[in-house]
């Protein structure tokens, strides 16, 4: 689909992240194990055969909401300026979706804290990721010269992708705060200098 949303599927995305933010909630407080996917349907507001249709298991359920920062991420990649060094393009866009612009975001922040802190979300963490990079490739592809060696832009997305999931990672297993030293935009900013540093693409590209 190209183009603007339907109006049907912005509703449905809307449906999803609310979904997102309530089994959040409720995993942050008790755990992806102990929680149910009726509870997380009930405190929706929702039907379980509601929260099947958009979810197959419940964990997955969050993954809207850990999805979110990729996104952002991508898409404040794709509108940066042409002239800026795509290397350092990467690293603003990172440092910009890591870094909470509000209460509401400071308070997503921390719920991804404890979702990353539960086993049993690890598979849908990677999961997410790996969409990030599909995406993250498409927007190097567009802006790499034509007849650019498809590995090493492969290689840039992924190098840049694990960059913030190590981040996010190495974060949420220490008690920095959101911001600051230690924080997901400090952290990210250096694994993205520092995995990014040696690729071959930024020598070809301004």
């Amino acid at each position: 689909m190209t183009g603007r949303p339907t109006l049907n599927q912005r509703r449905r995305d809307a449906t999803r992240l609310e979904i997102a933010r309530t089994a959040a909630a409720l995993f942050a407080e008790q755990g992806a194990e102990s929680t149910t996917a009726e509870e997380i349907a009930l405190a929706a507001g929702i039907s379980l055969r509601t929260f099947y249709r958009y979810f197959s298991v419940k964990e997955d359920a969050v993954a809207p909401l850990l999805a979110a920062g990729g996104r952002q991420w991508v898409d404040q990649l794709a509108d940066s300026p042409d002239d800026l060094p795509l290397r350092e393009a990467l690293e603003r866009a990172a440092v910009a979706s890591l870094t909470p612009p509000d209460e509401a975001g400071a308070e997503m922040m921390q719920w991804t804290r404890s979702l990353l802190r539960d086993p049993r979300l690890e598979g849908t963490w990677q999961r997410v990721h790996a969409d990030s990079e599909e995406r993250l490739r498409a927007v190097l592809a567009e802006r790499c010269p034509r007849g650019t060696d498809p590995l090493e832009i492969r290689l840039a997305a992924a190098a840049a992708t694990a960059a913030i999931r190590v981040a996010l990672e190495q974060w949420a297993t220490s008690d920095a705060p959101a911001t600051g030293p230690g924080s997901p935009q400090d952290l990210g900013a250096r694994c993205m200098r520092e995995l990014t540093a040696g690729l071959r693409l930024w020598g070809r590209v301004s």
